[in-house]
């Protein structure tokens, strides 16, 4: 798809590669006197949605030695491509930056660089930014809550999470599917099944629907636990609910009534699967 890069007043720029886009900035590099850090963002960003984010470093620096200086966009911008690029570290060195020149992060910045520490599991700085953050006076977006969430689930911050939940509640971000269903696999992997079966009803109290990804990380911890029958009354609540269930969940609670030697319960689930219209594949019969 051809990608337009806009000028003030002038025709547009097309290009439908990283390559043409490179020509072109070739082409403004050499004009005297050189195009403004705007034009350069306009460019250097079309560029960032190509995801070729090494080559938007690179050129940023060029663009840096022939004398054009940063603005609060393009480094807005740089600390997302060195996020990207897993050089969160580099990234802080940008914000250093940013503040030096007096120019203040926004809520973007902060949501950037917050994912970019819980995607390397450094989750207490992820913590303190997210302080520094609501102590600058940002409101942070469901966007920053669910990254919060998610990186202290994926690093087994169970307690932590669970608290952020209500955090996110008493600053008027009423916790959607996605974020009970994080906290929820949160809880079973760590075995704590009954928070997350209570989780599970204050959904439900809620009016928000359960939907697959809650009902296999409940099933999932019940069977870990060895409760086949309440995975199994479970499932069978979630089918009568119009809840639709993939072949993974099945199989999922098919394996663990095997293993039990409920074999007659794990045939009236392969039942209840054609039922719902999903046929056993390979891996349901060798289960």
């Amino acid at each position: 798809m051809s990608m337009p890069v806009r000028g003030k007043g002038k025709k547009d720029h097309h290009f439908d590669n990283v390559d043409h886009a490179l020509s072109l900035f070739n082409k403004m590099i050499e004009k005297y006197p050189k195009p403004s850090i705007v034009e350069f963002n306009k460019l250097l960003g079309a560029i960032v949605k190509m995801k070729h984010y090494a080559i938007v470093v690179s050129k940023y620096r060029q663009i840096e030695l022939l004398g054009v200086s940063h603005d609060g966009y393009s480094m807005s911008i740089l600390i997302n491509c060195f996020c990207q690029l897993g050089r969160i570290d580099f990234g802080l060195s940008v914000l250093g930056k940013m503040l030096k020149l007096g120019v203040e992060p926004d809520v973007v910045i902060f949501s950037t660089l917050i994912n970019g520490l819980c995607n390397q599991s450094k989750i207490s700085e992820a913590v303190r930014m997210f302080d520094e953050m609501t102590e600058k006076g940002y409101q942070p977006n469901l966007i920053v809550y669910s990254t919060m969430l998610k990186g202290l689930c994926k690093t087994g911050n169970t307690g932590r999470a669970v608290r952020f939940l209500r955090l996110m509640e008493s600053r008027g971000y009423e916790p959607d599917i996605v974020a009970y269903s994080t906290v929820i696999d949160c809880l079973c992997k760590n075995g704590l099944l009954q928070e997350a079966l209570n989780l599970l009803s204050e959904m439900k109290v809620k009016g928000i629907r359960p939907d697959i990804i809650t009902c296999t990380c409940l099933i999932h911890g019940m069977c870990n636990l060895g409760q086949q029958e309440e995975a199994t009354r479970l499932l069978n609540e979630m089918a009568d609910n119009n809840i639709s269930l993939d072949i993974v969940t099945y199989t999922l609670l098919i394996d663990a009534l095997c293993k039990e030697g409920m074999i007659s319960k794990a045939v009236q689930i392969v039942d209840t699967m054609r039922k719902q219209g999903i046929e056993p594949d390979v891996v349901t019969y060798n289960t």
